[in-house]
């Protein structure tokens, strides 16, 4: 892993926005981890127009500043919430919020520290709580039903993965499954917050 790490440093480049948490002082050797497959994804992404990102920054992009600036407890959650996001409603809905448009593409803009105003109409802890008892509850009480059942959906699949997973005995797949499950259980919660708060129609 640290071969890999090194090499990663010594082959970082300004095109790939993820590879500024490599070079970055102030990242942990952890994030950097956290972050290669994301540098990996946008060796690929950034060089294919038909997989480019309907939002900016780029999702990938997203989840590297979000690493970058709030560490991995809150960047790896809030990096599944935009993941949940990116589905084919994104663009109605960003339209119905006046996100704005980046003027270059025409992409969606929306970054990590929200650019909108807080705009609540719902309550974002009752958001929170509903998906922490039952996954994509909270977005749909905050109006976006789509969301709440992509991330019904993605917490699912994720959870009977790791179920699946603790039925064998290979380590490493537990310890994946029941990371990816975590991340987009927790990122679940902390998206229905942040629709209540930021998401719903102005």
């Amino acid at each position: 892993m640290r071969i890999l790490l090194i090499t990663s440093l010594l082959f970082a480049q300004s095109k790939y926005p993820a590879d500024t948490v490599f070079t970055s002082k102030e990242s942990s050797i952890i994030e950097k981890i956290v972050v290669l497959p994301i540098a990996g994804w946008q060796r690929i992404s950034h060089n294919a127009d038909f997989l480019n990102c309907q939002f900016y920054p780029s999702c990938s992009q997203y989840g590297a500043i979000a690493l970058k600036e709030n560490g991995l407890l809150k960047g790896l959650p809030m990096t599944a919430d935009r993941i949940v996001r990116c589905n084919p409603s994104a663009f109605f809905n960003h339209l119905h919020i006046r996100g704005g448009f980046h003027d270059p593409d025409g992409r969606l803009v929306d970054h990590p520290a929200s650019h909108l105003k807080t705009f609540t109409k719902k309550s974002p802890i009752a958001a929170g709580f509903l998906s922490a008892i039952v996954p994509g509850a909270g977005r749909m009480y905050a109006g976006r039903w789509f969301d709440g059942f992509m991330g019904f959906v993605i917490v699912y699949l994720t959870a009977s993965s790791a179920i699946e997973a603790s039925k064998k005995d290979n380590v490493l797949n537990k310890g994946f499954s029941y990371s990816m499950f975590g991340i987009f259980y927790t990122g679940e919660i902390y998206g229905a917050y942040r629709t209540a708060k930021y998401y719903q129609r102005q």
